[in-house]
């Protein structure tokens, strides 16, 4: 028993094999097998409808519209020459914020190290109360000791 209208036949030239589960690219609408499926492996000529990219603004790092058939390079360029807010990117939050409350040091950390003791706010080297010369308590007290 022959089943004839099983299967299909890949659409590339070079493979023209049979499939028994033959799949259709949602591009161009050409019937392929496994290997031949994918664009590239078929040099889908229809493959720009479905392979939309968004091009993001290498300044300002904002996301640029392209209209179909420009060239992505061209819009960004002209973005860059006429929209571009590279002023606020440019613009970097400092990290080191937190200035050491030590008389003559002048470190700055990421994060407040604040002494549980006096209340103030010191670097890595002068965290411990021993370290700064604290005057929260008559005698001052490290938590290793």
């Amino acid at each position: 028993m022959e089943f004839p209208d099983l299967g299909k036949h890949c659409s590339e030239k070079t493979c023209k094999q049979l499939d028994f589960l033959p799949l259709k690219c949602d591009a161009c609408s050409e019937v392929f097998c496994k290997d031949h499926f994918a664009y590239n492996q078929h040099k889908c000529s229809s493959a720009y409808k479905k392979d939309v990219q968004v091009p993001v603004c290498p300044l300002c790092n904002t996301p640029i519209p392209v209209k179909k058939g420009e060239v992505p390079d061209a819009a960004v360029s002209a973005h860059m020459d006429r929209d571009c807010k590279r002023d606020s990117a440019q613009q970097k939050q400092k990290i080191f914020t937190h200035k050491c409350f030590q008389p003559g040091c002048k470190k700055r950390e990421m994060m407040k190290l604040v002494c549980n003791q006096c209340q103030g706010n010191f670097c890595l080297k002068h965290r411990h109360p021993l370290d700064h010369a604290c005057k929260g308590q008559a005698r001052a007290i490290s938590k290793a000791g």
